[in-house]
Order: structure tokens, then C-alpha cells, then sequence
């Protein structure tokens, strides 16, 4: 049995043993291929008769207008993506009528190639009778930290701005747990070295000039990933779920060829 029908059969043993619709996490960063598992596992409850559905954080992101004027309040968030760019209520809106098996449901969606490339949401798409819903992104299920953790230099965390971006990202994080808290599993997608997403994230840009699209250079590429470790480090925020079984039911160890080599439960060190 392959990792994506064990983790189907786990799914579809824990709809059927709660009695209404849950909620599985899958949190993966870049280049760990969670919408491409999401699809499979679509498939696969789908055969078994499970109505399934996915959300992905970036659906949750603020409108375009929103998040300008975030940007304004707060410069450093030149990107979107980190903790303080989604609108959570939307998030628990969701979530809730899901659970509590509302029918028809509107689950909102998010167009990346809107207002040249800053996004927008767009067209919700309406379903009924959903018995999974498959909640993916990058930073699904994470949970603030210490802050003296930051004390210690983690490229790319280095200087006084740096630590500062990532205390307060971390802050910001703390407004998501509500959504976790209606997560009824939790899949963590873990590369055996959480520096594997520069290489991938080139590699997409790569085949994306080549087919003559536009894509970012080397440099920006690093930059751009630089950003995204500084506000959530892999090592700082999801290392610590592979060893926390009271939030995570299931770890599945990513190669560098992007490779499903392991899936297993976590357990406390």
C-alpha cells in the first residue's frame, strides 16, 4: 500500500469513527508537494465515497485592499504569505460550518494572478454534503515558540531586524491557533533537509523561463525563501512537530528528489 492510500485509509477510518465532517491539516512548505497529495488523497477518498474537499491557507489571504494597507502599517511584509497577511475569522467561518455539516457551504478562493501577480480573492466555489476537508499550507498547525529562541543566530535570523521580524511573526502566529484547534489530524510534510526548497523552488522558476513564461533569477529566489524562513524557520517552528504526537498524527520524510521516503507517527524525543 502506497504512503497516499495508507494516509486515505487513516482519513477515511477517522471520518467514519468521529460520526460528522473533519478537518485534515497537511502543512508542507515549498516544493514538499502538498496540493499534489491533496489531489491524490481527493482521489482515493472519492472512490471510497467520501465527499472531499480542499482549502489552502492562501485562500484565506486578506483582499488585495487589505493587505495594501497592511503593507502600509507594517513595510516588511512586501510579501504575501506570513502570519498576519489571512483573514483568520474567514478561516474559523469555514472550518465551523464544516464541522458542524452546513450544506451548501461556500469555501472561499484566492486568484495569485490578479492585480499583476499580488492576488485577489475571487469566486467562492459552493459545495454540499462534505465529509473532509483537506486544509493545506505552509505554516498549517504551527505553533509559536519561545522567544528566546531567537536569541541564538539561525541564518537567515541573524541581526537585530532580523529577530525582530521573526518575534513578531511569531506573535502573529499565536492568532491562528483557533483555526488548529478545529484540526482533527494533522499531516506534517517534512524534507530530510528543510534547505531543499531553494533547489526546488529554482528548479520551478527554471521550467518556468524555459517555457517562456516569467520567472525570478537565483538571487531572488534565495531571497524570497530568505523571507519566508526569517518570519517562520523550518528549523525553529516544524522540527518541533515531528516530535509532538499531541498535535501531529502523521510525518512524511520528503527526499531531495521530492520522494515520499518515509510516513510515520510522531513520537516525543
Amino acid at each position: 500500500m502506497s504512503i497516499h492510500q495508507q494516509l486515505a485509509a487513516k482519513i477515511a477510518q477517522l471520518r467514519s469513527h468521529t460520526g460528522r465532517p473533519i478537518i485534515q491539516g497537511i502543512l508542507g512548505g515549498q516544493g514538499t508537494g502538498k496540493t499534489t497529495l491533496a489531489l491524490s488523497l481527493i482521489s482515493i477518498l472519492e472512490l471510497r465515497g467520501y465527499s472531499t474537499v480542499t482549502l489552502s491557507l492562501d485562500d484565506l489571504y486578506k483582499t488585495y485592499n487589505q493587505r495594501l494597507a497592511l503593507q502600509q502599517q507594517d513595510p516588511r511584509l512586501i510579501w504575501r504569505g506570513p502570519p498576519g497577511t489571512h483573514d483568520v475569522d474567514l478561516g474559523l467561518n469555514v472550518l465551523e460550518a464544516v464541522r458542524n455539516a452546513i450544506s451548501p457551504i461556500s469555501i472561499p478562493r484566492f486568484d495569485k494572478s490578479i492585480h499583476s501577480g499580488a492576488g485577489d480573492r475571487t469566486t467562492p466555489d459552493t459545495y454540499t454534503n462534505i465529509d473532509i476537508l483537506l486544509f493545506e499550507g505552509w505554516f498549517v498547525g504551527a505553533r509559536p515558540i519561545d522567544s528566546v529562541k531567537f536569541e541564538a543566530p539561525v541564518p537567515p535570523i541573524i541581526n537585530a531586524a532580523d529577530k525582530a521580524f521573526a518575534r513578531d511573526m511569531n506573535q502573529e502566529l499565536a492568532n491562528y491557533l483557533p483555526l488548529w484547534e478545529r484540526l482533527d489530524s494533522l499531516i506534517v510534510l517534512y524534507p530530510q533537509d528543510y534547505r531543499y526548497s531553494v533547489q526546488w523552488r529554482k528548479e520551478a522558476e527554471h521550467k518556468m523561463i524555459a517555457s517562456g513564461r516569467p520567472g525570478m533569477t537565483d538571487i531572488q529566489i534565495e531571497e524570497f525563501v530568505n523571507y519566508f524562513w526569517r518570519a517562520l524557520h523550518p528549523e525553529l517552528f516544524i522540527k518541533p512537530l515531528i516530535t509532538s504526537p499531541q498535535y501531529v498524527d502523521s510525518v512524511i520524510e520528503i527526499d531531495a528528489n521530492h520522494n515520499f521516503v518515509k510516513l510515520y507517527h510522531p513520537s516525543t524525543p
